[in-house]
């Protein structure tokens, strides 16, 4: 349940970046997705992989346990990861509009440009 949250919540967050540098807000939302559960999926299994190695007793003690402390760990560091690519966005696209100032000049005379004089 905790990770349907996340998944709306990176999908809203990356929506609301592409809208603003006006980018398919689908897209963005839908590589929040694959960037979240991509992580969860390679963490997961690595820290499995390291579980059964260092004991091999580990693979009959399955924990299906929704909040465990490797999930909450793992949740952390995949919010931390889907940030931390919003953030390459983020600046990547602030560039891009840097170098075609036309979109500026395109908002000349909108409601946004008029509250700010």
């Amino acid at each position: 349940m905790m990770s349907i949250i996340i998944l709306v919540g990176a999908y809203r967050y990356y929506a609301g970046l592409a809208e603003r540098f006006g980018k398919t807000k689908w897209q963005f939302g839908l590589l929040a997705i694959g960037i979240y559960l991509g992580f969860q999926i390679l963490f997961l299994l690595s820290y499995r992989f390291y579980d059964a190695i260092s004991n091999p007793n580990a693979l009959n003690d399955n924990n299906y346990s929704g909040f465990s402390g490797i999930n909450i760990i793992s949740w952390i560091f995949a919010i931390g990861c889907v940030y931390g690519v919003y953030r390459i966005l983020e600046n990547r696209f602030k560039k891009e509009n840097a170098k075609n100032p036309i979109l500026e000049i395109e908002e000349i005379g909108t409601e946004h440009t008029k509250d700010i004089h």
